[in-house]
């Protein structure tokens, strides 16, 4: 870094009066039944859309084998993962989630991810038989 960009740094007193002193966020294996959890969640989370990937796949090849346009149902089914998506990442972003530890982060999210696709899944599951 060169002098000219030295403008451009804090303080390091200034940045300990706002901010307080720095401390680091703990790590991830200080809580191992946090990334466990994490885990498990993540993993009934992508079985989840897993199923229900197939399950839109195989109507839109039943539809497309009768003749019927199956781009409609894909596209809602898209959209709607890519809104899931979408809200994930805002709330990903929001400051309070930002200040936890990425461990608590991860969990936190996985979490709020989990619910939906998991019951659109057992109802769904259940609907087949």
């Amino acid at each position: 870094m060169s002098a000219a960009d030295d403008h451009r740094l804090m303080n390091p007193q200034t940045y300990a009066k706002l901010y307080g002193p720095w401390k680091p966020a703990p790590s991830a294996t200080a809580r191992p039944w946090v990334t466990l959890l994490t885990a498990l969640l993540g993993a009934v989370t992508v079985l989840s859309l897993a199923w229900l990937t197939f399950l839109v796949g195989v109507l839109a090849l039943w539809g497309a084998a009768e003749g019927m346009a199956a781009g409609g149902l894909l596209a809602e089914y898209a959209a709607g993962v890519a809104g899931g998506a979408a809200l994930l990442v805002a709330l990903a972003f929001v400051p309070v989630v930002r200040r936890m530890t990425p461990a608590g982060r991860r969990l936190l999210l996985t979490a709020v991810a989990c619910p939906v696709p998991l019951v659109l899944a057992v109802v769904t599951w259940s609907g087949v038989g």
